[in-house]
């Protein structure tokens, strides 16, 4: 396994117990973009990734994600694929049953150890395409 796919791999580690605290991993410089309705947007640093991440999880009860498929694209880019799970505080709604439980993805930028861009999508299909993968349908089988 290569040190980027350890990386990711120790990163989603921690997303998969709903733990988004650490930073650790991000270059100070990181650019975090949600690519994809709802939200779209890009910020840069990690206090800006921070705060945007923050935004999110605060509508959320028990918010965490598991990554169904983890895949080196190039020497810098992992591409991981994502179910999330939890409940919104104020409808009560699983994020299975509005459409988020369909699939997400992110991809994982990374030199020199560090996630230099995070690129998150909620739409998976968007982010096969965007990846040049959409040809390949369904991205859900682990290759880890």
């Amino acid at each position: 396994m290569s040190e980027n796919l350890k990386l990711v791999h120790s990163i989603l580690a921690e997303w998969e117990r709903g733990n988004f605290r650490s930073v650790d991993w991000a270059h100070p410089e990181i650019e975090y973009a949600i690519a994809d309705d709802p939200g779209s947007q890009v910020r840069r640093g990690v206090a800006a990734m921070t705060r945007a991440w923050r935004e999110f999880l605060t509508a959320w009860d028990d918010y965490r994600v598991e990554a169904h498929e983890y895949r080196e694209l190039d020497e810098e880019r992992v591409l991981v694929a994502l179910r999330a799970q939890g409940r919104g505080k104020a409808s009560g709604l699983d994020i299975g049953a509005t459409g988020g439980g369909r699939g997400s993805a992110n991809v994982f930028h990374v030199r020199g150890g560090k996630v230099t861009r995070l690129v998150s999508y909620f739409d998976r299909d968007r982010a096969l395409a965007d990846v040049g993968l959409a040809s390949e349908g369904n991205a859900s089988k682990p290759s880890s």
